[in-house]
């Protein structure tokens, strides 16, 4: 029987076994990543050297981006580095450290998300008493909240699960490592405080999503109580990229821990995994941009003053 702290390594699921798969792998993953750097450091960027984005939408927006550099940074560049050298380790400590960023990043992005969906509703049904809710030291304080969650929840899960013995090896089913992973190999008999933490977690998440589905109704009602059809447009055009955020967040966070035991299997779940991890940071920015004209305006002069200044 092993015991956790006589671990020195973890072994990852690889993605392929052939050399040309494994190459294959490392350049998708490769142009996943730059996207994903390339959209959120343009978002970033943008909305600190645009005065014109200096409001709340924007600077839940700014750290939204670095919450998604920070989340596909913990997985993605540790599966290249091992597909590129034909390994699956992953030291104790380097298990430990992606487990407490992965579960700090998405929780934080989670909470920043419910506190966006209240900026957006404070935003469209209580326009009188925006400025006075959403000022400079509230949006500041719910932002740090955010964050300070995130970073409290993810010590206390990577503490907690890296106490419990480990009994049955050091395999992880999965490209990086996550704390359903981390317990399968844990005595059965000891890991429950855990799995009750996470139940908490669990319950928590729930609450969030309940705050955000109600302020969207409450949102959409008001948005076609607007009698001008441009009205109606603009309103739209700031909450459809939150909600469509939203939802690729929660639906893939969804199936990947509460499909059934009877669809799971390595390739779905690591399919599954990489929609909820990897392609919502991609994505994000995509959507954003997509339907604000401001962004894109912004965007477009960056892109033209690196082109510019390249030349």
């Amino acid at each position: 029987m092993s015991n956790s702290s006589s671990l020195n390594e973890f072994l990852l699921l690889a993605f392929a076994d052939t050399r040309e798969l494994q190459l294959l792998h490392f350049s998708l993953f490769l142009g996943i990543y730059l996207a994903a750097l390339m959209g959120n450091g343009l978002i970033i960027t943008a909305v600190a050297c645009n005065h014109r984005l200096h409001n709340p939408m924007y600077f839940f927006l700014l750290n939204l981006s670095f919450l998604d550099l920070g989340t596909i940074s913990t997985t993605v560049p540790k599966s290249m580095a091992n597909s590129l050298m034909d390994t699956r380790a992953i030291s104790y400590s380097g298990c430990a450290a992606q487990i407490f960023f992965f579960f700090f990043f998405i929780s934080a992005e989670y909470y920043l998300l419910t506190v966006m969906a209240y900026d957006r509703f404070v935003a469209i049904c209580r326009p009188l008493h925006y400025g006075t809710l959403m000022g400079s030291r509230a949006c500041v304080q719910m932002a740090a909240a955010a964050w300070a969650s995130g970073f409290l929840y993810a010590l206390l899960h990577t503490a907690n699960t890296f106490s419990i013995p480990l009994c049955q090896g050091n395999t992880v089913d999965q490209f990086f490592c996550e704390i359903p992973q981390i317990l399968k190999p844990s005595c059965s008999d000891v890991y429950l405080s855990e799995v009750g933490l996470l139940a908490v977690s669990a319950c928590l998440a729930f609450g969030c999503f309940v705050f955000i589905v109600l302020s969207y109704v409450q949102i959409f009602t008001a948005v076609l109580r607007i009698p001008s059809e441009q009205g109606r447009h603009k309103a739209f055009s700031t909450c459809i990229p939150h909600l469509a955020v939203v939802s690729l967040f929660v639906c893939t966070g969804i199936f990947a821990y509460v499909k059934p035991p009877s669809l799971s299997s390595p390739a779905l779940d690591l399919v599954v995994t990489v929609l909820y991890s990897v392609v919502p940071p991609t994505m994000n920015p995509l959507i954003y941009s997509m339907r604000n004209k401001e962004l894109q305006d912004t965007v477009r002069k960056l892109i033209h003053l690196l082109v510019f200044q390249h030349q």
